[in-house]
Parts: structure tokens; C-alpha cells; sequence
């Protein structure tokens, strides 16, 4: 493929942007590639500057569920672009997203519209410490919770992608108050709370993590999580920023059936436009202010434009028979993906909830960040650029997920299969 024009783009922008993008993954250091610049997409096709076709598993990093351009949703959009696009004042969109919202998910009596899922996330733990009185957070090794400054203490995603441990610019007074376990270690979890539970405000997780790769939670660990921080009244934020309404209609907590007392969304409910919101029971949300005395604020939050796309976003997602049919697509592509990977000789580990996924070039299972570390980095480079130069666009990095859409076609994941296989075959030469 010819990436002439991306690659002039990416030239202008390394001018005057740090590292010529606006989120340090889109760089693609890691594969040891350029970052390819996006012309169009619409369905799970996405084109870029130099015209190349490409399937899609990235979907803006999630929220793009129903594919691109849907037509429900664009419709939405164009009809509420002519009240306006912003007014900094409340409007009858935000109470239907927000109803939606509530609706599909029982732990969540009241919920605050915000403008990213790192404004959720630590909207949710300052909120969590006011009420609590407490300042210790508890978060899990390779979990990345957006890059406030209290939890990019052993963060996953972009971080793990560099290599970066926390980052500079985090003060150590601030870092301290936050610790961070294995992921499924519920012995660990217990060992902390023994020792230090009065000092805990929150527990903050990914309950399908989707930051370090796919790991889903061990049998019984999210049911212990919840029952040992009920016993020392520490307040479980569940951050489905990335789950709530992937891997379910109203997330994980639905699928796994367990209550927390916050939870942060983001992605699905923006229908691809940037939004974030976080929620729980009516006693904690009542310390937010206006009605309490613990401060947040966003001139943008609630705007009309995000909050429509969220709408027929999710109208679209309540209709029969379309999680099961995402379920079916992943599943398809993963037992694909595994016997690609076998046949080829190449130890590899795939794994889905959902409509997302995950593949780890390691012969052990993946429970945890310290076992997604044993994965072979350069053989995960090297099947990216096979991939790309086959058109498949997956996210350029092992520490990722991938992410399936209702406009994938079985043809499309065939294509995806067929195109994996031959790479392995030419990487096990």
C-alpha cells in the first residue's frame, strides 16, 4: 500500500503537534509504523489519506458499536444541529440520555453528564473521598482510568503501550494515595483492606479489563470485590467507560450482575461523539454540587449534539437480538484468530466478552498485567504491519482490545481470518 499522503500529513503535524497526535497511541511507536491519517469511514470500513481500504476493529476506540455513519444517528445529529450546537444551559436531550441511562442500569439512581471518560473517572473518585472522608484509592495493575494525576499510578493502555511506569509531572504527595493490585486478586484486595480499610474511600476497576488487552474478571472475583468493600463501607467504582454498553445493554455490571455504587460510562452513550458520565446511588450523587458541596463543573457537559447521538445510539442497541449477534461475530473471529495462530505453529491466547476482543502472542493464560507482560511485543509489531498492509486496521498495540460493530459482515471476518493466517504463516518461517 502507498501512505504517501498520510506521511506528509504526519510530517506538518510533527511541527506542531507533541509527537503529531493528539493521544500518544495514535503514534504507532510501538509497531515501529507511522500513524496512518483518516480521510473517511462508513460501516466498518475506514479509508485513509492515500484512498487505502481498511476493515476496522479500532471503532474510535469503542463507542462505535453501530459502525460508522449510521444512519439513525446521523440523522439525529443533522436534525439537532439546526437548534444549535451548544448553549452552556440545560436542555431536554441530557434528561432522555440520562433517563436511558438509569433505565438500563439498576445501580444507577442519578447520574452527571460530563465531556470524557477521564472526567468521569475522577470526577467519581473525588466524589467517592468527599463523602467518605477518606483519601486512600485502591486501583489495579494495567486498569487505565484517563490520566488524572490519581490514577496513572501503574496505569495500562497508552502508558503500558510506552513503557512509561506512572509519568513525570504526578507528585509523589498526590501518587501515595493511591495503590494499585493485581488484577484478580481478590487475597491481595483483602490483605489491603485488613490493614489500611478505614483509610480507603474507593476501589476503582475495570470489571472487564480492556486496558492491558482483554482480560475478563476471574469466576467470583467481581461477586468478592463487591461483598469485601461493602464490609469496610468503602464505596466499588465500576469504570465502563470502555463495558458500559459493549459487552452488554446496561455493561457489565448487568452481565455479571453485580451492584456497584458509582459507575463511570463514556464512549456507546456519545455515539462517537466525545461525552462521559458517571452515576450510582441517589445518597452519594447528592453530595455533587449544586445539591452538595463537592465541585465539578463542564461548560460542555450535557452538550445537545453528543446527547442526541447517545439517544439513537442507544434506541438502536435496545432492539432484539443485537448483543447476541455481536456475541456471535466475536466468537466467530476469535475461534478464527486461535486456530490461525495454530496452524501456524505461533503460541498465541484469544479471548472475547462480548463484542470485544483480545489476542496475546504468549503461551500462558492471560489473567492479570504481569502475565499480559510475558507477550512477545515484536512478533505483536510484526503481525500489525502484516495486517495493516492486508487492510485490516487494528489498534497499534498489544495492550489494546478489538472492538467488532453491527456492520461487520461474516465476509468481513472472514477476510479478517484469512488475511491473519497468511501473516502468521510468513511470521512462523
Amino acid at each position: 500500500m502507498n501512505y504517501s499522503n498520510s506521511q506528509s500529513l504526519y510530517e506538518r503535524a510533527l511541527q506542531i503537534i507533541p509527537g503529531g497526535v493528539n493521544s500518544p497511541v495514535r503514534a504507532c511507536k510501538s509497531v515501529g509504523a507511522d500513524p496512518l491519517f483518516i480521510d473517511r469511514a462508513d460501516g466498518c470500513l475506514i479509508y485513509d489519506a492515500d484512498g487505502n481500504r481498511f476493515i476496522d476493529y479500532i471503532g474510535s476506540w469503542g463507542p462505535m458499536i453501530l459502525g460508522h455513519r449510521h444512519p439513525a444517528v446521523v440523522e439525529a445529529i443533522i436534525a439537532v444541529l439546526g437548534r444549535g450546537t451548544s448553549f452552556g444551559a440545560p436542555t431536554d436531550l441530557e434528561i432522555q440520555l440520562a433517563e436511558m441511562v438509569i433505565d438500563a442500569v439498576a445501580s444507577v439512581d442519578v447520574i452527571r453528564m460530563v465531556n470524557s471518560g477521564t472526567e468521569a473517572t475522577m470526577s467519581a473518585v473525588r466524589l467517592a473521598r468527599g463523602v467518605s472522608g477518606r483519601d486512600l484509592v485502591i486501583k489495579f495493575d494495567g486498569c487505565y482510568h484517563g490520566h488524572a494525576d490519581t490514577l496513572l499510578v501503574a496505569a495500562g493502555s497508552g502508558v503500558a503501550t510506552l513503557g512509561i511506569p506512572g509519568s513525570p509531572g504526578v507528585p509523589e504527595d498526590v501518587a501515595k494515595h493511591t495503590l494499585s493490585l493485581p488484577f484478580n486478586d481478590i487475597e491481595a484486595v483483602q490483605r489491603v483492606m485488613d490493614e489500611k480499610g478505614d483509610q480507603v474511600a474507593c476501589v476503582i476497576i475495570e470489571p472487564v479489563a480492556g486496558n492491558m488487552g482483554l482480560v475478563p474478571p476471574a469466576a467470583g472475583f467481581l461477586e468478592s470485590l463487591r461483598e469485601v468493600t461493602e464490609r469496610y463501607g468503602v464505596i466499588l467504582i465500576f469504570d465502563e467507560v470502555m463495558t458500559g454498553f459493549r459487552v452488554a445493554y446496561g455493561g457489565a455490571q448487568t452481565l455479571y450482575g453485580i451492584a456497584p455504587d458509582l459507575t463511570c460510562f463514556g464512549k456507546i452513550i456519545g455515539g462517537g461523539l466525545p461525552v462521559g458520565a458517571y452515576g450510582g446511588k441517589k445518597e452519594i450523587m447528592s453530595q455533587i454540587a449544586p445539591q452538595g458541596s463537592v465541585y465539578q463543573a463542564g461548560t460542555l457537559s450535557g452538550n445537545p449534539i453528543a446527547m442526541i447521538a447517545g439517544i439513537a445510539t442507544l434506541e438502536q442497541l435496545k432492539k432484539e437480538g443485537v448483543y447476541e449477534s455481536l456475541a456471535e461475530k466475536s466468537s466467530r473471529l476469535a475461534a478464527g484468530l486461535a486456530e490461525a495462530a495454530r496452524k501456524s505453529g505461533i503460541a498465541a491466547r484469544v479471548d472475547h466478552v462480548g463484542s470485544m476482543l483480545g489476542m496475546f502472542f504468549t503461551e500462558r493464560d492471560v489473567t492479570n498485567f504481569e502475565e499480559a507482560k510475558t507477550s512477545d511485543l515484536q512478533r505483536f509489531s510484526a503481525f500489525y504491519q502484516g495486517m495493516r498492509q492486508a487492510g485490516i486496521y487494528l489498534a497499534p498495540s498489544q495492550f489494546e482490545v478489538l472492538f467488532l460493530s453491527a456492520a461487520h459482515t461474516d465476509e468481513h471476518i472472514d477476510a479478517t481470518i484469512n488475511a491473519a493466517q497468511q501473516v502468521l504463516e510468513n511470521l512462523s518461517r
